[in-house]
């Protein structure tokens, strides 16, 4: 597995002094947290449905931001990558990864959006008692 980013999660003032490890590869996003206890959880990129980014006045003094990472991963689905510097230049790049993992998996984003009433069929999931 060949990195393609690392960056330790910065503390306030845009020191690196905290044991949160957030990286990506070509087809996954990792994030590793802890000291004694390491917990460890990944997101196929393929299943990433929005990437945006969040940059409060401390973190724009620092030159850092948030990047807000929307999922369909069933253990983290919504989780943050935080105080990351070049905060925009990451973002585009994990954005072009996960647009091309989406074209290589022929994934839409259709796929995972539902108002849970209809199926791909037009059938609400009941049946119809008449």
């Amino acid at each position: 597995m060949d990195l393609l980013w690392k960056a330790r999660k910065r503390n306030w003032c845009g020191l690196p002094w905290t044991f949160t490890v957030y990286s990506f590869s070509s087809d996954r996003i990792f994030l590793k947290r802890g000291v004694f206890s390491i917990q460890e959880d990944e997101v196929r990129l393929y299943r990433v449905l929005d990437l945006s980014v969040r940059r409060s006045f401390g973190q724009r003094i620092f030159g850092m931001g948030t990047i807000e990472v929307d999922s369909s991963d069933k253990t983290l689905g919504k989780f943050e990558l935080k105080n990351i510097k070049k905060v925009r230049e990451v973002k585009e790049q994990l954005a072009q990864l996960v647009e091309e993992e989406r074209e290589k998996k022929r994934i839409s984003t259709r796929e995972y959006i539902s108002d849970g009433h209809d199926d791909d069929f037009g059938h609400d999931g009941f049946d119809d008692v008449r």
